[in-house]
């Protein structure tokens, strides 16, 4: 104990040992110690040297403490400090009271990183440590999180791997969220920050782990956007669990966690004071919604999140921050870059946005008053760039937002009395400062994006420039400021709008070949020798010369695709104009600017290139190559395969709708071979019946005559046949005329179908003469033969079809003959079944009469002998009456019974 005490502090007589030396003492005492004090005091020794000699106790006592974690799970107290002196040997921090370790924090690090190797060798160890968080006990389950924390940051995706295959491992520490004490709640949030970084299969488990419910709720406790620290953290792990993570992204969406968002964004009118850390939430609270509406990810989702965010009012809450007084301004740039990816390529959201008011006298629309801070060279440059992001975002995909746009610069719709958005652009196009200049241009580009209709329409746009003299179009006044020598972002930005606007505009090229100086103007600076700042210039110049040769429709002599190919041979030379050319995507801020739609720049000078327009160079640069390589010869070749394949087109087209109303016969067709089918299938069906019960009136019929019953029971059977025969037969002659008149249409229906068969059959034997001869015509062209191939084959299919129409008809025929046989002997039939119908009416009437006379005849003879008795009677003569001769006969039986 002396010993000890000199560790902790206090006085010691003997000699004074070095750090190493005390460090193996107390191992041996942990290790040796049978007392459990012992060992928690040695344990306690090395907490309190862990952090002045770092490696040693690292290095000699882990193993040790190790064994304590193992062997004294019973005692919190020694286990507490265990973890304690891990995590000094593992974590990163540096106390201010230790100069040498802050002028080393570089090995520090490293050290950190190596013990922490150590200790994850052994899996087992992790493993342990994971069971610690299971530790209600304060000083067990903190220091164990922080141990864990620790191990993380240095080693995280070894440790991750680990904790992976740990059965309940990330739900142990996913139950840190739940605990009471705000203390081990805040570290496990830390914890559960450094678990989760670059990790998809853990942001799963953890989302599925009811991670979203439990942060949002804690979110909500602590304040929302006026909370402290701890909303900040758990902002900053919903970040790491949805942030390239489509499964959780869509798991928030469906679990209906956007509505839970739209509070975060409720600012008081007065915005006057916001502490720092309010910021920090807003900001991060705004990435959030970045994250889920972001045009890197799938378009569905994207959309999906869009959808919701407007149903529940949050795009309405933030469009209410965009348009408020007293935002910071760090806080407005990113409201603005949010609202622009949740309205981006939703038509119902630009809508939206598109009527939203700015509370001014008298109201303007917010795209207004954005454009107005986008064209002032007094506003920062970050929020300049948000509010270009912004109309990009608004205008994109959106014809009908396109067109107001384009609408507002139209001579029939300019109001003097207020301010639109086509005038801010015109004045920012043509202002004295470079970079407004290059937004309004990149901004007045994407009003034209696919959009032919609003190309043709710019062009009626013109500008007054000075009294006295004629206005000018906008197209001319663009490359009059070009012609000026302007600054090279003005220049770069006028070239991509005149770019954009020509694309794929024939009209515009020819209004712009028309200006006498322009394609000089091209020509002179693509061939100069200039510094390494006019050749991104030169290029943009070289795309758009190549423009229009590609969309010119020669309609101006002295500027046919063939003379400015001819001008560019002999001015530059078709190497150097390619070389040129091949400028543009060799620029470094070229791929910048194609990484992501959002214009990010440090600088002002930076901004040279639009997203959309990358896009656009990528598509032009390979086509007007092509174009510029390709002789006279070559075109024309071209232009008479172009005219073949029209000719092919057409052809294929005829075939096409032929073949289509050909397949909508043969449905006909099937259809009616079906329901002929159907009703073979029922008259057979009415046949069977009435085949059974005439076989069945012949049997009848045949026991009459062979068993020659009494009078009264023929009489009944004669009544049951009449019966039968009396009815059957009538409902047989309605059900044979019925089938006479289906055999009838039937007939009809196969007259048709075999005269359908016919027609079919002359036209598809015209059909190989036309495509033989369309496909000898065209020799030249593979796409056609290829086509006409195709042709063949479905005619052959055809053929195929219409055989097997035939077999059917064939079929159906065989059955209609069958059919008309069954009849015929069901009528003769019939007849024989009325004819002997006939004759045993006629035996039931004779039998009836002969009946009757027996009956007459009977009564007559026991009337006259019961008066002969009466007489015999009167005579004295004894006679015996019928019932006594019954009862005598009766008891002379009885008699002879009894003998």
């Amino acid at each position: 104990m002396n010993f000890l005490r000199g560790v902790m502090g206090g006085q010691s007589a003997g000699p004074q040992t070095s750090g190493a030396e005390t460090v193996q003492k107390l191992c041996d005492r942990v290790a040796s110690s049978t007392l459990l004090d012992d060992r928690r005091d040695a344990v306690r020794a090395l907490k309190a040297l862990s952090k002045k000699y770092r490696l040693e106790v690292g290095s000699q006592a882990m193993e040790h403490l190790v064994n304590v974690l193992q062997t004294d799970r019973s005692d919190s107290e020694i286990i507490g400090y265990a973890l304690d002196t891990l995590c000094n040997l593992i974590s990163n921090e540096v106390e201010e009271e230790e100069p040498e370790e802050n002028a080393q924090k570089t090995n520090s690090d490293d050290l950190a990183g190596q013990f922490a190797e150590i200790f994850i060798k052994q899996q087992e160890n992790l493993t342990l440590l994971l069971s610690l968080l299971e530790e209600f006990d304060f000083h067990v389950r903190w220091p164990a999180v922080k141990l864990l924390t620790a191990l993380l940051k240095n080693q995280g995706q070894q440790v991750q791997q680990i904790i992976l295959v740990s059965p309940m491992g990330v739900s142990r520490m996913m139950d840190l969220l739940a605990d009471s004490r705000e203390v081990i709640r805040n570290d496990g949030l830390l914890l559960l920050q450094q678990l989760t970084k670059a990790n998809a299969a853990i942001q799963k488990i953890v989302a599925f782990e009811n991670a979203f419910e439990r942060l949002l709720d804690i979110i909500t406790e602590e304040g929302m956007s006026d909370g402290g620290i701890v909303v900040e953290d758990c902002l900053l792990l919903l970040l790491n669990l949805m942030k390239n993570n489509s499964s959780n992204q869509n798991f928030f969406k469906e679990g209906s966690y956007i509505q839970r968002m739209k509070p975060w964004f409720e600012v008081a009118e007065d915005n006057s004071g916001w502490s720092a850390q309010k910021v920090t939430n807003l900001h991060l609270m705004l990435q959030l919604v970045r994250v889920l509406v972001s045009p890197v990810n799938p378009p569905g989702a994207t959309s999906s999140c869009q959808k919701s965010a407007f149903q529940c009012g949050l795009l309405q809450q933030l469009c209410t921050i965009l348009m408020a007084t007293g935002v910071p301004a760090d806080i407005l740039t990113e409201t603005i870059n949010t609202v622009s990816e949740v309205i981006r390529g939703s038509q119902v959201n630009q809508d939206y946005f598109a009527s939203v008011n700015a509370p001014s006298n008298p109201p303007r629309p917010a795209i207004v008053v954005l454009l107005m801070s986008m064209v002032n060279e007094r506003q920062p440059f970050v929020l300049r760039c948000a509010v270009l992001y912004c109309f990009q975002c608004f205008l994109y995909k959106n014809q009908k937002g396109q067109a107001e746009i384009v609408t507002t610069l139209l001579p029939a719709t300019i109001d003097a009395n207020s301010i639109s958005a086509g005038q801010l652009l015109c004045g920012g196009l043509f202002s004295t400062d470079s970079l407004s200049n290059w937004c309004a241009a990149v901004a007045l580009a994407h009003a034209l994006q696919d959009n032919s209709l609003q190309k043709e329409q710019l062009l009626r746009v013109q500008l007054a420039t000075s009294l006295g003299n004629p206005p000018v179009s906008l197209l001319q006044q663009c490359t009059n400021i070009l012609s000026q020598g302007s600054k090279v972002q003005t220049r770069v930005g006028l070239l991509m709008l005149l770019s954009t606007w020509m694309t794929n505009c024939p009209i515009a090229v020819t209004h712009f070949l028309h200006n006498q100086t322009n394609v000089p103007f091209l020509t002179a600076q693509i061939s100069e020798n200039l510094g390494e700042e006019e050749q991104l210039v030169q290029g943009l110049c070289a795309l758009l010369l190549g423009i229009c040769i590609y969309y010119n429709e020669n309609s101006l002599e002295n500027y046919t695709k063939e003379k400015l190919k001819q001008l560019i041979e002999k001015r530059i030379g078709k190497e150097i104009f390619i070389e040129k050319l091949a400028y543009i995507s060799k620029h470094e801020l070229y791929s910048r600017a194609g990484q992501k739609p959002q214009p990010s720049y440090n600088s002002p000078e930076q901004m040279l290139f639009d997203h959309e327009f990358t896009k656009l160079v990528k598509e032009l640069e390979v086509l007007i190559t092509k174009a510029v390589q390709k002789s006279s010869e070559d075109e024309k070749k071209e232009e008479e395969v172009k005219k073949s394949l029209e000719q092919h087109d057409s052809i294929v087209n005829q075939y096409k709708e032929l073949i289509r109303e050909q397949d909508m016969q043969l449905n006909e067709l099937k259809k009616q071979v079906t329901t002929l089918t159907n009703q073979n299938e029922q008259s057979q069906t009415t046949i069977t019946q009435q085949t059974s019960q005439i076989q069945q009136l012949r049997d009848q019929y045949n026991l009459l005559k062979v068993q020659g019953k009494p009078l009264e029971s023929q009489h009944h059977i004669h009544n049951e046949a009449a019966q039968i025969n009396g009815i059957q037969p009538k409902a047989d002659a309605e059900e044979i005329g019925r089938l006479q008149e289906e055999i009838e249409k039937l007939k009809k229906q196969h007259d048709q179908l075999e005269g359908q068969l016919a027609e079919k059959e002359s036209v598809i034997d015209k059909l190989p003469i036309a495509v033989g001869e369309a496909a000898s015509g065209d020799n030249d062209s593979a796409s056609a033969s290829m086509k006409i191939s195709e042709l063949e084959s479905r005619l052959a299919a055809l053929d195929d079809e219409n055989q097997k129409l035939k077999d059917q008809v064939q079929l159906l025929t065989d059955e209609q003959k069958t059919l008309n046989q069954q009849l015929a002997s069901t009528n003769s039939t019939v007849a024989i079944l009325e004819t002997d119908k006939r004759k045993l009416q006629q035996e039931v009437t004779e039998s009836k009469k002969e009946q009757d006379d027996l009956l007459v005849l009977l009564a007559d003879q026991d009337q006259k002998i019961f008066g002969f008795k009466n007489k015999l009677k009167e005579l004295g003569e004894p006679v015996e009456d019928e019932d006594d001769l019954e009862s005598a006969d009766q008891e002379d039986d009885d008699d002879d019974e009894l003998s």
